[in-house]
């Protein structure tokens, strides 16, 4: 089993990988309409393929700003650490999850809708399909990924080396130990610490 410290980068990147796939699959259309023809029988126009898909029928928005908030948390738990980034990748998770369903629940309905448009338009659907394309698939795919790293994210970050602790703020245990010699005075010069600040008469 792989040390809880070597999941961070692998775990990372699948979130992320997965977020941008998802993001990119909520932007594109999920169903287009098989070609149609004018019946002059029934003087009813069967619409072509895409030209309903401009409705918004075989859309899905939720999908996409679902993966652009999961792809915000991957951002924030990178920078973060303790218990910031322990809630920020329980928020990913219960994103994760709602995208999953919104995925889901596209597939199942994206046909229909799009069935729906047409018939709302006057148009009579005996002869016209609706097809799901790639990108609804690729959005589950997207969906599943981001559920399994959320959900490794909030087991694993307490042992997740924690980025930035660099940046701290120093402490003041340096200054308070006093210079001694004028090697010692210059290192605290270098420091930016006052060597005769311990020296000055209370008043």
């Amino acid at each position: 089993m792989a040390e809880p410290r070597k999941t961070f980068g692998p775990v990372v990147l699948l979130g992320l990988a997965s977020g941008v796939l998802a993001a990119v699959a909520g932007s594109k259309h999920w169903g287009t309409l098989s070609s149609g023809t004018y019946d002059e029988a029934t003087g009813s126009y069967r619409i072509d393929a895409g030209q309903v898909v401009a409705t918004g029928a075989a859309e899905m928005p939720l999908a996409g700003a679902l993966a652009l908030v999961l792809l915000a948390c991957w951002g924030v738990v990178l920078v973060t650490r303790g218990l910031v980034r322990r809630v920020v990748a329980v928020l990913a998770a219960l994103t994760a999850v709602a995208l999953l369903v919104t995925a889901v629940v596209g597939i199942i309905t994206v046909p229909d809708a799009l069935l729906g448009a047409v018939e709302d338009g006057g148009v009579s659907t005996d002869a016209i399909t609706a097809n799901r394309t790639v990108w609804p698939w690729a959005a589950l795919i997207g969906a599943v990924g981001s559920v399994l790293a959320a959900l490794a994210a909030v087991r694993l970050t307490p042992s997740w080396p924690e980025m930035g602790a660099r940046y701290d703020s120093p402490t003041g245990e340096t200054a308070s130990v006093e210079p001694e010699g004028n090697l010692e005075l210059w290192r605290a010069l270098d420091e930016g610490h006052d060597p005769t600040e311990s020296h000055r008469p209370l008043d």
